[in-house]
């Protein structure tokens, strides 16, 4: 691939993956670095990409497991959930209200684990077999960290948007 192809390339996903990879992890130096890296990657294996109508979400799922990457060295995912109350009603329409970017500053305010498993699930698509496979974690503790972050995000909604104390 050539230089002006690659900037091209770049110059159209990079406002994509950036928020990708925003969504996961919180320093901007990681950030910037992640992103660096996937595109790399993107460029020494565009060649293995056998459909380029599939690059976008081949783009999207390298950025993906660069920021998964990163987070697996920090994350312990079986922390926080002692002192997490199981969440007894489903997730109410609350969260459907908020905007992209208060959704991504919410998600920086509850435990990476939550975080990191509530994008891979709810934002992403994947399963818990999926999540727990990609994370070396069970699918019980995908479960329970997904749980665990939509009652985050719940109390937090309710505190910082509707001054309701849990």
């Amino acid at each position: 691939m050539n230089r002006e192809a690659q900037r091209q390339v770049y110059e159209a996903m990079a406002p994509k993956l950036y928020r990708v990879c925003k969504r996961y992890l919180k320093k901007e130096e990681e950030v910037e670095e992640a992103l660096a890296d996937a595109f790399y990657t993107i460029f020494i294996k565009i060649d293995q990409l056998k459909e380029f109508n599939a690059f976008e979400g081949w783009a999207r799922k390298i950025m993906v497991n660069h920021c998964l990457a990163r987070i697996k060295k920090n994350t312990n995912f079986n922390m926080y959930l002692d002192d997490v109350k199981l969440l007894s009603q489903p997730f109410t329409d609350a969260v459907d209200h908020l905007e992209e970017e208060d959704l991504l500053n919410l998600l920086n305010h509850i435990p990476e684990g939550c975080k990191t498993v509530f994008n891979l699930f709810v934002i992403e698509g994947y399963a818990h077999r999926e999540i727990a496979t990609m994370l070396n974690i069970s699918e019980g503790t995908s479960k329970s960290q997904l749980n665990a972050a939509k009652t985050k995000l719940k109390e937090l909604v309710n505190k910082l948007y509707y001054q309701k104390a849990k």
